[in-house]
């Protein structure tokens, strides 16, 4: 699948485009992205090991879902575009909810930068994920609170997963959402 993505100025508005294989580089430009973190019914996050194929942080863990939105997407549309693609979980775009909408960051892994701004979605569903090996290696669930003990020490995650996720939990919208989706309360299965 031939992707683009949406290359933007510090004010996130439209440049141009540029091939997503190409444009990660050790310079690459400022472009849009998105993250998305999928909890079930239990409160527990599922995480995904990226593929050992990708150019973009190979091996590593992070967030359940992360991309680039095409220039006529909202990020919420490509989370559910990439959800499906990537996980093989058919999410609504009503059941993604935009938390952090203008989180930027830049890492470098093994000379290839990410450089975007990268608003940060959850959704909350019962998913049973059957991944796709060109994207991802594995996937695992684990309780909120075990993750964040975890990214509080030495560990294998993206630099953005760590970041969005502390600033996730220190965001009261989400802290109220997790508390509400995470009881005995029936989530879609997917």
């Amino acid at each position: 699948m031939k992707e683009h993505v949406v290359l933007i100025d510090k004010n996130n508005k439209p440049i141009g485009k540029a091939d997503k294989y190409e444009v990660h580089t050790g310079d690459t430009p400022l472009h849009r992205g998105f993250s998305l973190f999928i909890i079930n019914r239990k409160g527990e996050l599922l995480l995904q090991r990226r593929s050992e194929l990708k150019k973009t942080w190979p091996g590593i863990w992070s967030n359940s879902v992360c991309g680039h939105p095409m220039t006529d997407e909202v990020p919420q549309q490509a989370a559910v575009r990439r959800a499906d693609y990537e996980l093989g979980i058919s999410l609504d775009v009503s059941e993604v909810r935009l938390i952090l909408p203008n989180y930027r960051y830049r890492y470098e892994h093994r000379g290839v930068v990410e450089n975007e701004i990268c608003p940060v979605m959850v959704a909350f569903c019962n998913a049973r994920p059957k991944h796709n090996q060109l994207e991802v290696a594995e996937t695992r669930w684990i309780t909120w609170d075990s993750f964040i003990n975890e990214i509080s020490g030495k560990n294998d995650y993206s630099e953005w997963c760590q970041e969005e996720a502390r600033l996730l939990n220190q965001n009261f919208i989400f802290k109220y959402m997790i508390r509400e989706h995470t009881s005995p309360l029936e989530l879609p299965v997917r």
